[in-house]
């Protein structure tokens, strides 16, 4: 990304200084005189247009030509000597000899501060005409381009100009209107009715902006790839030759000027139609802006109207909690005693008789009527009534459950299981080393019980001679698999579908019942593995 341009460090230096307001009346003094095509003012001239811009405080002849000479210090200003003048004594002579202009930098400075002020005093809008005037300039610039008349080119270049003038205004307006909702999103009004007020007809003008918000901007994408199919650089040639820019020796108006064009044909892209990732980050990749406007309108209607619901219910209530302890706290702050802080402290907070101040003892008749609370016996208190508020309530003792039923349905079901399981485990069960692809078809518990051993077995380490060793939770069944090393694929079926992988060499037997080697050998040596591994 290239850097951000560097601002000349003098260029608004008029506007820091102890004369920053006769300075800025010099500039619209010059500006004003431009308007009306007058280049180069004296300084009785500028005096005067002092007076059109609305500086009316008396200006001493010295103090005006100083501050003219600090503005053309600056470079703001040039100072130009009137050969062709006409002057009948030398003092006139010296006096309106001098004339002053606006340099390149002092029209940029008096162009910034005058947008600097416009900026403050406007409001940004969201304006859907906008974006139907940049449908409308691009459907025109369409029409338009499928003429080849050259006659057609300065009209081109007039709505190519106001194509850009419409996108300007529409990013300028949302830019300001969004940084204005943002403040409104923060700001507490201190009248609440005004405030709900401004809100709530905020929220109604976003709801009506974002009505067919995303209609219109399918609208203006097609519309920019119906002109871009006609090729960017051929509106842009042909823009340029409607253009009639001056043809000034040794000067190239060209090159920026298209360079200008194209940066504002790729800032209208990125608003509509972007194309894949753009040099402003990842963030604005293949989004159009315009979908995103839609995002942050949305989001401010529902976080305008979560405000609008929490002013609406602080002003239904006649009081909240945060007003309450702030007057208690003024209660508390009045007090004329201690004494009377601590019974304003107990009838806040209720701090009344305890909840066990209403139990007796088991016997009252052996507590006579006139003794003291603290004199008497203590009363047991339940621990219930700090946990829950109540005291114990004894009642029946509930039936003993008949569960001989309940046993003997799980006893069945563990039954069932087990059958099931010895089920798997016997169609699992193999006679030696045998392949994958081997066991065929499987119904689809046996299947679960395949894979399940299957991965204890792929989780264990493999030995010295390549075997995987594992076994089942319970300890009953052992497997030991080995890699296919041809690359088999294996494909078993069942009735839910079909299972597809490594043609595993595999050997899955019950620990205790140990299988002869066809050499006689045991089952489980390294001889016997490897013989059945190569058969």
């Amino acid at each position: 990304m290239a850097e951000p341009p560097r601002v000349p460090p003098e260029m608004f230096r008029f506007a820091t200084t102890d004369r920053a307001d006769l300075n800025t009346a010099v500039l619209y003094a010059f500006g004003e005189a431009g308007e009306r095509l007058e280049t180069a003012l004296t300084v009785e001239a500028v005096r005067e247009r002092l007076r059109a811009v609305g500086w009316y405080a008396p200006v001493g002849e010295q103090e005006l030509t100083a501050t003219l000479r600090q503005l053309a210090g600056w470079g703001l200003l040039d100072v130009i000597f009137n050969h062709a003048g006409n002057f009948a004594t030398a003092e006139e002579y010296e006096r309106k000899n001098l004339q002053y202009s606006l340099t390149k930098r002092g029209e940029a400075a008096f162009a910034g501060a005058r947008h600097a002020m416009a900026t403050l005093a406007s409001s940004g809008a969201l304006q859907t005409a906008v974006l139907d005037a940049i449908a409308d300039r691009l459907r025109e610039l369409e029409s338009l381009l499928r003429d080849p008349d050259p006659g057609r080119n300065r009209r081109i270049f007039a709505g190519l100009r106001e194509l850009e003038g419409h996108l300007d205004g529409l990013r300028d307006n949302t830019r300001r209107f969004n940084g204005e909702l943002q403040r409104l999103l923060r700001v507490e009004g201190a009248d609440l009715a005004t405030f709900h007020e401004v809100k709530g007809a905020t929220v109604a003008y976003l709801q009506e902006f974002v009505s067919n918000l995303e209609q219109r901007g399918d609208t203006v994408a097609a519309a920019l790839r119906a002109v871009a199919g006609h090729g960017v650089a051929v509106l842009h040639a042909r823009a340029l030759d409607g253009a009639d820019l001056p043809d000034v020796p040794g000067t190239d108006h060209v090159t920026p000027w298209l360079a200008a064009r194209a940066a504002r044909w790729e800032d209208l892209c990125r608003w509509f139609a972007p194309e894949g990732d753009s040099e402003d980050g990842p963030d604005e990749g293949g989004v159009p802006r315009i979908r995103r406007l839609h995002d942050v309108a949305r989001r401010a209607i529902v976080s305008l109207l979560q405000v609008l619901d929490r002013i609406t219910d602080s002003r239904r209530r006649s009081s909240s909690a945060a007003a309450d302890f702030r007057t208690l706290a003024r209660w508390f702050a009045g007090a004329p005693s201690e004494d009377d802080a601590h019974r304003l402290w107990d009838a806040a907070f209720g701090l009344g008789p305890a909840r066990h101040a209403h139990l007796g003892h088991a016997d009252a008749e052996l507590i006579p009527a006139g003794v003291p609370w603290r004199e008497a016996e203590p009363v047991e208190v339940s621990a219930l009534l700090r946990s829950r508020g109540r005291t114990e309530r004894m009642g029946r003792t509930g039936k003993v459950r008949d569960v001989a039923a309940l046993r003997a349905e799980r006893r069945e079901r563990a039954g069932k299981e087990r059958a099931e399981l010895e089920a798997a485990w016997s169609a699992l069960a193999t006679t030696g080393a045998t392949r994958l692809s081997q066991l065929g078809e499987l119904d689809h518990d046996t299947f679960g019980r395949l894979l399940d051993l299957l991965g204890r077995a792929l989780a264990e380490r493999p030995d010295s001679t390549g075997f995987r060793r594992a076994v089942t939770s319970d300890g009953r069944v052992e497997i030991v698999l080995r890699a296919p090393e041809d690359g088999a694929v294996a494909v078993l079926r069942t009735p839910e579908g079909w299972f597809r992988g490594p043609d595993y060499l595999i050997d899955v037997r019950s620990l205790g019942l140990s299988r002869a080697c066809p050499d006689g050998g045991a089952a489980d040596s390294a001889a016997c593995r490897e013989r059945a591994a190569g058969a």
